[in-house]
């Protein structure tokens, strides 16, 4: 066995679509700029499903979200029919451990699971949270310490930084009251120009600030034990910002996340990436570094030829698409079904198929559009359309098309749906017939002849936001 195979530090933050290294100045995240700076900064890394639990669970098997069953779902039970690969990496001699959030929310334990499937847990390190915040009092940091001073003398270590950050909620004004700025925010479009919903991003900025700087402390601790160099370093995010038309939604600026990598000793510094790459990469990517060859299930590909490459800009012609998709987020949609999407998104496309456009992609709205996070910005849209400003709700709860095509050089916001214009059927028909070849050949269920199963999976969370709920009287709002 190979006495210097590399560790690995995975740190994956909790619904953050923003770090300062791709020029945001609302927020200012070093420790995310430095492993970009030192490694590469990826520009189009891409979940496969936005939301924080399948999103999880395709990182961990390296498979498409349709593929795995219950865990497609979010607060689904997940089954330990599916190989995990920090179970592969402990197997192979590697010291492993994860804190803060591992695959989440759901049941893993009636899944077949005897522990979280992203590792055994440190979580026992406590803190005492800034002041007037909702942040986590987990102590990340101190908790990685505790892990390294468990690790086996020549051991090779991997660890799951989970940061709860910026996940909702918040305690209005955590940005302001840190000193951020009205003025700094990058409102997008479809969110009204308002000083409600620019405070609301600088509390969600501030919160993934936080975040950063755990990891911060985590690569100053490697580099004091010289560990740092011969460590591979991963940072993310599971889906986009808890906000309306981002978070569990089918747009870019939803399933396009940050992701930088470090390997100082593999990798050249300042190197900007745009290949196609997906989640489903990972798996393979983190056994191969090991020395350890991919599960059979895994459907990705490993990114080490890229880090190795040297190369910025596009330097892998076959990675010429990724796809995504989406189940059951959360209950409340009548019935409580969920609101099936399939896309592909080429270097200048993204294509989406709504299976069931008759329904509301963000739940209903007699429970109040469950799909959406609750917040300031969500509230605010929705008195908007109450007074007959009624464009910001139709931008995220309003009932979309079947086929949507975006140009996303042109349009990287999805804001005009070329699928309705005759100058683009050719295109359509294109990318519909390369996506359902892959889905057919990956066994979706959608479109082999199950696509149903997916409602029939239980939903492990508060069901007295369902529909169920809802018509049988003891129905309660959302508590996210």
């Amino acid at each position: 066995m190979d006495k210097n195979r590399p560790n690995i530090l995975f740190a994956i933050a909790d619904d953050a679509s923003h770090m300062s290294a791709y020029g945001h100045k609302f927020l200012n995240t070093p420790a995310f700029d430095r492993v970009a700076g030192e490694g590469i900064l990826f520009t189009n890394a891409f979940t496969t499903n936005p939301k924080c639990a399948p999103s999880r669970a395709s990182i961990l098997t390296g498979m498409h979200t349709w593929q795995l069953e219950d865990a497609c779902n979010h607060y689904g039970i997940f089954p330990s029919k599916f190989t995990v690969y920090p179970d592969i990496l402990q197997k192979e001699g590697y010291h492993i451990g994860y804190t803060g959030k591992g695959w989440a929310p759901g049941d893993w334990e009636r899944g077949g699971f005897i522990r979280n499937p992203a590792g055994p847990e440190y979580n026992e390190k406590k803190l005492t949270p800034p002041s007037v915040t909702c942040i986590s009092e987990i102590d990340y940091f101190s908790n990685f310490e505790n892990f390294l001073s468990q690790k086996p003398d020549g051991a090779p270590f991997y660890f799951w930084y989970g940061g709860f950050e910026p996940h909702r909620n918040y305690v209005e004004g955590e940005g302001l009251r840190a000193g951020k700025k009205l003025d700094t925010v990058d409102l997008p479009v479809y969110f009204p120009d308002n000083d409600i919903v620019r405070s609301d991003i600088l509390d969600y900025a501030y919160e993934i600030e936080w975040f950063d700087l755990h990891l911060g402390k985590m690569l100053q601790k490697l580099e004091e034990t010289g560990e740092l160099e011969n460590t591979l370093v991963v940072v993310t995010s599971d889906n986009g910002m808890p906000f309306p038309r981002v978070k569990g939604q089918m747009y870019e600026q939803d399933f396009n996340l940050p992701m930088a990598v470090r390997w100082k000793e593999v990798t050249s510094p300042g190197r900007i990436v745009n290949d196609l790459v997906s989640f489903i990469d990972l798996a393979p990517t983190f056994l191969e570094v090991a020395g350890i060859k991919p599960h059979l299930q895994m459907e990705g590909r490993s990114l080490l030829d890229i880090i190795k490459s040297g190369k910025s800009g596009l330097g892998d012609e076959t990675r010429q698409y990724v796809v995504m998709g989406k189940e059951r987020h959360d209950v409340g949609r009548e019935g409580d079904i969920g609101y099936p999407v399939r896309c592909i998104r080429t270097r200048e496309y993204l294509y989406i198929i709504n299976l069931k456009p008759e329904l509301w992609p963000a739940g209903n709205p007699e429970t109040g559009f469950t799909n959406c996070d609750s917040s300031p910005t969500k509230s605010l849209i929705l008195k908007l359309n109450e007074s007959g400003e009624l464009s910001y709700f139709d931008f995220a709860f309003g009932k979309r098309p079947h086929e949507e095509l975006y140009n996303i050089i042109n349009d990287p916001e999805c804001m005009k749906n070329l699928a309705v214009d005759s100058e683009y059927k050719q295109i359509v028909e294109n990318l519909s017939k390369q996506l359902i070849d892959i889905l057919i050949n990956t066994n979706d269920p959608q479109f082999t002849n199950n696509g149903d199963v997916f409602d029939t999976y239980e939903y492990t969370g508060d069901k007295r936001h369902s529909w169920k709920a809802y018509k049988e009287g003891w129905f309660v709002k959302q508590g996210y």
